[in-house]
């Protein structure tokens, strides 16, 4: 299956342009034959927008993204906040060409100030989907650096690992090498989406990248706002964990055992 990723700056604060350019990307990525498009973290809104975000959560953030999806006959995998019974989320919802959400995942690793002042962590390691013959997992930025969530995962069987993110200055190195290497220890592909430019108190890395199981890059978008594509395709996902058998031969029993060490333990050693 054919994926799209859309980096870009996006509009912060302004839902209507921002559903405007994801319906011109919609158009793009179908032209080009992809099944799936995935956007940035919290693309709906924008990321770094105050408390803006709250009160935008408890509008209709969804329902207009579905009719995207339905027009353009498109999966989509977008971020937007989400506000349950008082609650704050920082989420991702995937939606089918029929309009239909699958499913969603709520952010799980909150990073900074930022995510913690605004919204509440969600209790999944990660959420996965079936499309299209495909095992589909959803992450969200900060969650992607925890190997333990792409491990959880690759373990669920998925194929892609779809991330969401708004990855700023100066952690470019995570896009640069920590995405590879989790694609490589799990035998999954990557599809890490970010935003580029300024917004609020934050720059945007872009770098946003597909990558194989083999750990290749597929597609890169360096800076600037584009389209990135990739092809996924479950029985390569099926030779990698074959040819690398981590998954077979890992022993969660003794990771399970493992835990902090005690604030007052003796460590001079």
């Amino acid at each position: 299956m054919k994926i799209s990723g859309l980096q870009t700056a996006g509009t912060p604060g302004d839902v209507e342009a921002n559903l405007r350019e994801l319906d011109a990307a919609c158009a793009r990525a179908r032209a080009e034959g992809a099944e799936l498009l995935i956007t940035t973290e919290l693309f709906v809104t924008g990321y770094d927008i105050g408390d803006q975000v709250r009160a935008l959560a408890r509008t209709d953030l969804v329902g207009p993204v579905r009719e995207l999806a339905r027009r353009h006959g498109l999966a989509l995998v977008v971020g937007a906040p989400e506000h349950d019974d008082g609650v704050y989320y920082n989420s991702a919802f995937f939606i089918d060409p029929d309009g239909e959400v699958l499913g969603s995942h709520r952010k799980s690793h909150l990073f900074g100030e930022l995510d913690r002042r605004y919204f509440t962590a969600g209790d999944r390691a990660t959420s996965l989907v079936e499309f299209n013959g495909l095992r589909i997992a959803l992450l969200i930025c900060y969650d992607v650096e925890f190997p333990e969530s792409v491990r959880a995962a690759a373990v669920a069987g998925a194929d892609l690992v779809a991330v969401p993110t708004a990855q700023m200055e100066p952690y470019a190195f995570v896009a640069d090498q920590v995405l590879r290497v989790r694609a490589w220890e799990n035998q999954v592909y990557v599809a890490y989406v970010n935003h580029v430019g300024v917004e609020g108190s934050l720059t945007y890395v872009g770098r946003s990248c597909i990558v194989a199981p083999s750990a290749e890059v597929l597609d890169r978008a360096e800076d600037g706002t584009r389209l990135l594509y990739g092809d996924v395709d479950p029985e390569v996902v099926a030779a990698a964990r074959a040819a690398n058998p981590y998954l077979d031969d890992r022993r969660p029993q003794l990771y399970s055992s493992l835990s902090p060490a005690p604030a007052t333990e003796d460590r001079s050693w």
